[in-house]
């Protein structure tokens, strides 16, 4: 069979370039660094937003839409954000034939806009905590796009909400970045994530704090899958964000934000790709098992169809392919490129052996299977095969992770993978020198692993890597 995708140890970007293609989950938008994200890799990412929805709304937030443009004068409101985003601000300053009084801005993100309305909705404690989200798209003029991780537009959620207290709202945002984000990447999408706080040099423009959860991708690079930010009183300064308490005295609020987007998808392929394509979760794959007739016969289609319909009771997510007119190779190589979990493959001979074939995409494994017996192994395969691709992305991980005590040997054991050094080796100055031979401090953290409560603490561990 004619090799399908440059091999991973060969080039790993043209691979990744590559799966997108051949499996059908993006193009090329017609705008340079925008993208067109295809029916296959949508239902992917409709999957993700669903579950993700469903924790942030049990975390007591609700959603809500806002503006994609933004006024250039609201963004001016908090200096430190406004320099952080100006290099990549898309700015609207014509519109409808006529030059517009005041530019608009193309939203990068919506905290300045969001707090313009808090400000109107909170008067008194009673109204706090406000917790809102948005489902959006965002644009963030890149200079180097790359499909899915970094893209001059990318659909996202944002998180943005307000508290009476510091102490609410740090609860808040650790909430989420631990029992929405981190326990989301970990249970469904069987990536393992190092949970940490960013140093002052990486942290959002305008927060006091930066949380993050950081992946190891297939070439052990490191990806940012979704941060949670402490504002403290910074917006609701500028955006006179305030309330009465209690006790009747006029307070200024505090605020968080965050957010996770289609970067996510990015990491899915290159924490979980092989070489022949794509491996999906099965949490999370929108197709979790494929029924496929190998060439029609007597009974075929029938047989394969009442297995189609018991997996669907089963509860298994199930697609019944019965064009038999298409040669089977073909239709087995895409499944092979789109990830689905499991094959069941029924011809002629199985059906006369009252066998059907199941495949495993994760493991490779092929077998025959009783007619009666498929349900229940396909079933259990699923809840192995999720299991297994969260323990081998550990391993590789730990496998690709070292400890080393200075700043030299963190940077050298960077090139090829992630350093584990004390915070005390690195300090600011020793950031800026990694940064200047394309190395990073993903985050920090306590040697348990808990999250600091601030850069100073004695004995933190930091993570250096390379990084998308």
């Amino acid at each position: 069979m004619a090799r399908v995708l440059t091999p991973r140890a060969e080039d790993f970007p043209r691979w990744y370039q590559d799966l997108i293609a051949k499996a059908q989950l993006a193009d090329n938008g017609p705008v340079r660094g925008t993208m067109v994200i295809r029916p296959a890799g949508y239902a992917i990412w409709e999957h993700m937003q669903a579950d993700m929805d469903r924790r942030i709304k049990e975390a007591g937030a609700q959603n809500a839409y806002f503006p994609l443009f933004i006024p250039e004068s609201y963004l001016r409101r908090e200096a430190e954000h406004v320099e952080g985003f100006s290099p990549e601000l898309a700015v609207v300053t014509h519109a409808g034939g006529k030059q517009l009084a005041e530019p608009l801005v193309v939203r990068p993100t919506s905290e300045t806009v969001i707090g313009e309305f808090m400000a109107k909705w909170v008067d008194s404690y009673r109204d706090l905590p406000l917790l809102l989200n948005q489902w959006a798209n965002i644009v963030r003029w890149e200079l180097r796009p790359r499909t899915f991780l970094r893209t001059t537009e990318f659909l996202w959620q944002e998180g943005h909400t307000a508290h009476a207290t510091f102490e609410d709202a740090q609860n808040y945002a650790r909430e989420i970045h631990k029992h929405v984000y981190e326990e989301f990447m970990v249970n469904m999408l069987a990536i393992p994530v190092v949970p940490g706080r960013k140093t002052k040099g990486e942290r959002f423009a305008g927060a006091t704090n930066t949380m993050t959860v950081e992946a190891m991708m297939g070439d052990t690079k490191a990806l940012q899958m979704g941060t949670s930010h402490e504002l403290g009183q910074n917006f609701a300064k500028a955006f006179d964000i305030t309330y009465s308490s209690a006790a009747g005295k006029v307070e200024h609020a505090w605020t968080t934000s965050w957010g996770t987007s289609t970067r996510m998808m990015g990491g899915l392929i290159m924490v979980h790709g092989d070489d022949n394509g794509l491996r999906l979760p099965p949490r999370i794959a929108p197709i979790q098992a494929q029924v496929m007739v190998v060439k029609a016969g007597e009974g075929v289609m029938e047989a394969a169809a009442k297995l189609a319909d018991e997996l669907k009771a089963a509860g298994v997510r199930v697609k019944l392919d019965g064009r038999a007119d298409i040669p089977f190779g073909r239709r087995a190589v895409d499944a092979e490129l789109q990830g689905i979990p499991v094959r069941i493959e029924v011809g002629p001979r199985d059906l006369a052996a009252g066998n059907a074939v199941v495949a495993r995409r994760i493991d490779g494994t092929k077998s025959p299977v009783a007619l009666a017996d498929v349900a229940r192994t396909v079933a259990d395969a699923l809840t192995t095969d999720q299991q297994r691709m969260y323990d081998d992305a550990l391993a590789f991980r730990e496998a690709n992770t070292v400890e080393v005590k200075t700043l030299g040997d963190a940077i050298e054991a960077a090139q090829t993978g992630w350093a584990r050094v004390p915070w005390s080796a690195v300090g600011t100055d020793g950031e800026a020198e990694a940064n200047g031979k394309a190395v990073t401090v993903r985050c920090l953290f306590r040697e348990d692993g808990t999250m600091p409560d601030t850069d100073d603490e004695p004995d933190l561990v930091a993570i250096l890597a390379r990084s998308y």
